[in-house]
């Protein structure tokens, strides 16, 4: 049974950082794409960054230059690192994994197959 479980959210002032982790099990594919996406209150849920095994990675406009997501293929770990936040950042973080191969890095999550139950990012003064 694949299981994803993030981790390291919580409640930052604007321009703060946060670095959320994801950690992958039952997952048995040699090759995967990994990725986190978001939903804000009242909005729907849009594709933040994804990345294949190789390391190619893709980033949603808004996140692009303070965002950085990064895998460990061998921990079977994803990370987010999160950098110059604004309260627009604010929301449900999701990991996600799917066999899709490069699908994913167009950020539709119908590419993505198993996905975690979220960790909250809050942002405020």
């Amino acid at each position: 049974q694949v299981s994803l479980v993030e981790s390291g959210g919580g409640s930052v002032q604007p321009g703060g950082s946060l670095s959320l982790s994801c950690v992958i099990s039952g997952f048995n594919e040699a090759n995967y794409c990994m990725g986190w996406f978001r939903q804000a209150p009242g909005k729907e849920r849009e594709g933040v960054a994804t990345i294949l095994s190789d390391g190619i990675t893709t980033y949603a406009e808004s996140v692009k230059g303070r965002f950085t997501i990064s895998r460990d293929n061998v921990k079977n770990t994803l990370s987010l690192q999160m950098n110059g936040l604004n309260v627009e950042d604010t929301a449900m973080y999701y990991c996600a994994a799917g066999y899709s191969g490069s699908w994913c890095l167009t950020l539709d999550d119908d590419a993505m197959d198993h996905w975690g139950k979220g960790t909250l990012v809050t942002i405020s003064s």
